[in-house]
């Protein structure tokens, strides 16, 4: 039997339930992390006297650091322990989330941002191979369905959490409530959670690590940077680019000729999780480009408060965790891919409806299509949480739960630069085609009932006319995003003929589990 950096599987009772309760903490804090500083980021501005280039650098420090160390968890969870690493990680989060709140100026926020984003990478992945060890082949949808709830509502929940934290109490409080979750998650992996098997024979790859990293850092900064900067104008980024295919350059050809490679690649001969790592890049992009579009729609455009806008968000979160909580049973009976291929296609229907929203689209539409589109991730992400490791030997397992956490964050930075340069772009572009019309030869404006309401010949005509075009070129720049993320799922949903069959594998497990741990 192969040699297995994994523990076996746990035993149902009090021990199980508290090491998936820890796990489940840990996920849900770095979850909200990666989005519940958003809202409070005008907040912290003005209290750390930072210029709005100085105050991106809290969310691009965060990102990059957490971007980089997500590949060699993997490494240190085989080398040291994952118990030891896990409890190492989540207490560093904690810590580094306290000295966040408590920063005093800019310089002392973006280096406890980083740290926050160096200890922080580790908590998915480990907590997905914790959850992913500590229950049998046969009763994994029902367990990735759980730790799915902390890696999907986190960033849907982050920004209404955030709004209603900064202004019920202050920008602190954003970071200050990690503390009990951290406490609790360190002091229960202590007493509940079981050692792996050290493997102190592993040497780390230096090089890879160090190509790999700026490679993956580099590629970070021009994505979060570019739309700011003016991409392809700017030297900043087209450096960062050439300085990131250099990085993977050496990264591949140090790999694929080293005795000992930094990523072991024997996982991606695994065909089912060839396929998650494309369906969860699909999935990154997809979900926070979505995320990224929604809250700016429903402020700039249709006018709503923040808090107000984050509530009508959370209504995705319920569809989203609905589903969950049917898929684990539903994968029982149904292929997989037949979910899979279900959820995309109803997060396809939700964005086609999307891209006839309106400054007058209702509440009630918001929320249906919220709640349908929530219900389609939900479908889509347990499956894939579940069929990427079906067929992966043990002892990749780690390595596996991080090259999946780096292929979703990766993925999500391309979705959410790609869909705010084109939102920017698009709404420039529109803006100069319909101000075109605008003149006094357009008989439209010369109706008298137009011009009792907008009279160009003062300055507050041209100024409601000026808010008017605006608002009309941001709404065909959203419909136009939504259109192009609509496509996209649209073109992948074929892909999902990679994923081999799941429910007959499944169904042995449920006939003969004690043969689900492969030791």
């Amino acid at each position: 039997m192969p040699t297995s950096a994994a523990s076996p599987i746990a035993v149902p009772g009090l021990r199980r339930n508290m090491v998936t309760i820890c796990a489940m903490t840990a996920t849900i804090m770095q979850a909200l992390d990666t989005t519940i500083a958003n809202v409070a980021l005008p907040y912290m501005q003005g209290s750390l006297s930072a210029s709005q280039d100085q105050i991106n650098w809290v969310l691009t420090s965060y990102i990059v650091a957490a971007a980089i160390m997500t590949a060699p968890v993997g490494w240190i969870a085989n080398r040291f322990g994952r118990k030891r690493i896990f409890i190492l990680c989540s207490g560093g989060f904690t810590i580094a989330s306290v000295l966040c709140g408590l920063a005093q100026d800019i310089n002392q926020m973006v280096l406890f941002r980083l740290l926050q984003g160096v200890f922080g990478a580790a908590l998915v992945p480990l907590s997905q191979a914790v959850m992913l060890d500590s229950y049998a082949l046969h009763e994994r949808p029902k367990a990735m369905a759980i730790w799915g709830m902390g890696v999907m509502m986190g960033p849907i929940m982050g920004p209404s959490l955030g709004a209603w934290l900064t202004e019920t109490y202050s920008w602190h409080w954003v970071f200050f409530v990690n503390l009990p979750f951290g406490i609790f998650t360190v002091l229960g992996l202590l007493v509940f959670m079981d050692e792996t098997r050290k493997n102190r024979d592993l040497r780390f790859d230096w090089f890879g690590f160090a190509a790999l990293a700026v490679g993956i850092g580099a590629l970070q900064l021009a994505l979060d940077r570019g739309e700011q900067l003016g991409w392809t104008e700017s030297n900043e980024i087209i450096a960062e680019f050439i300085v990131s295919i250099v990085g993977f350059y050496y990264f591949f050809a140090h790999s694929f000729t080293t005795a000992t490679p930094f990523i072991q690649f024997a996982i991606f001969r695994d065909r089912n999780f060839v396929g998650g790592c494309v369906f969860m890049a699909v999935m990154g992009l997809v979900l926070f480009s979505t995320m990224a579009l929604a809250s700016p729609y429903l402020q700039n455009v249709i006018g709503y408060p923040i808090i107000t806008a984050g509530l009508l968000l959370a209504s995705r979160g319920c569809g989203t965790f609905v589903a969950m909580m049917l898929v684990g049973r539903l994968m029982r009976y149904i292929e997989a891919r037949t979910l899979i291929i279900s959820g995309l296609s109803l997060t396809c229907l939700s964005l086609f409806y999307m891209t006839g929203w309106t400054d007058q689209t209702g509440v009630q539409e918001i929320v249906t299509l919220s709640i349908v589109q929530g219900f389609g991730f939900g479908l889509v992400f347990v499956p894939l949480s579940t069929v990427a490791f079906l067929t992966l030997p043990n002892h990749l397992r780690t390595d596996g739960t991080s090259m999946l956490t780096l292929m979703r964050n990766v993925a999500s930075s391309v979705g959410i630069s790609i869909v705010i340069a084109q939102l920017t772009e698009g709404s420039r572009r529109t803006y100069a085609v319909l101000s075109q019309h605008v003149n006094p030869f357009n008989h439209a404006m010369q109706m008298p009932d137009v011009r009792s309401m907008i009279d160009m010949g003062t300055d507050k005509g041209r100024a409601m006319m000026d808010v008017m075009v605006n608002l009309q070129a941001q709404i065909i720049a959203f419909s136009q995003d939504y259109q192009m993320v609509m496509i996209f799922t649209l073109c992948a949903i074929p892909l999902a003929i990679m994923i081999g069959s799941t429910k007959v594998a499944l169904r042995k497990q449920q006939l003969a589990p004690e043969h689900a741990v492969i030791e």
